[in-house]
């Protein structure tokens, strides 16, 4: 499954739902990953830009807008930033094929010919 980290900032009104009455919230987003076919690997609050941040698998990016989607919904998160992440062996796998594939690409500059039907492409 397709891993993700999502970054999260806070409303003001949810650090004080949160202050006045304090939970665990990575047993919500857990929850949450779970109902859409994922599973929670960490969930972390930081200090910095962001609030926190949680890293899950979900099967799709679908599963995962899903997941930002009702999170962001809830007008208790200001701000998310979702990124895909790759695990070493999917790296391995594009780096392997890249390196099959290198000889095709021409650099910027290099390329000696001008196709007109660029020109139609505006």
């Amino acid at each position: 499954m397709p891993t993700y980290v999502s970054f999260f900032n806070y409303t003001s009104e949810a650090w004080k739902r949160m202050i006045d009455a304090p939970e665990n919230r990575a047993v919500a987003a857990r929850k949450l990953i779970e109902r859409v076919g994922g599973t929670m690997e960490v969930f972390f609050w930081m200090f910095g830009e962001w609030d926190g941040f949680v890293v899950y698998e979900v099967p799709d990016p679908a599963m995962a807008a899903t997941f930002s989607g009702v999170v962001t919904a809830s007008g208790l998160i200001e701000r998310v930033k979702t990124n895909q992440v790759l695990r070493m062996d999917d790296v391995r796998v594009a780096l392997d094929l890249a390196k099959s594939i290198e000889s095709s690409y021409v650099p910027p500059g290099e390329q000696r010919e001008w196709l007109a039907d660029y020109d139609a492409l505006g």
